[in-house]
């Protein structure tokens, strides 16, 4: 089969790097980024949010091929900032979003399971 082993679409090997950036010559203002081990998930939340960002002119992502586990985004600014600037803080700031998210999500599971403990004789048998 060609197909490569399960595990080597997510683990990186030795001395292999996460991300690359290439800085893309046909034009101004614009670089690759090369994320090793990544897919769709990742690439369309990146992009979406790149889009977003006011000095980005243009964002977008592809996968070069499915068992190739590469994801490549590419990113124009209007050159008052670096790609590789509007990159780093659109990870960071998708990151703290998720950690508040978490937080969120997990402060609302406790409640409702702390509500929950309580009612165990009146809850529906389908849990709803």
């Amino acid at each position: 089969m060609n197909a490569p082993d399960r595990f080597e679409l997510f683990l990186l090997a030795d001395g292999e790097k996460k991300i690359e950036e290439k800085v893309y010559s046909g034009m101004s203002n614009t670089s690759d980024f090369v994320l090793k081990k990544e897919d769709h998930t990742l690439g369309n939340l990146l992009a979406e949010h790149l889009k977003a960002h006011p000095n980005v002119y243009m964002a977008g992502y592809k996968i070069a091929h499915p068992n190739v586990p590469e994801l490549y985004i590419r990113v124009q600014t209007d050159g008052t900032i670096s790609p590789r600037d509007v990159f780093t803080s659109v990870c960071e700031k998708l990151i703290n979003q998720l950690e508040m998210l978490y937080q969120e999500f997990t402060r609302e599971w406790e409640l409702r399971r702390i509500t929950n403990t309580g009612d165990q004789g009146n809850m529906p048998s389908n849990g709803h």
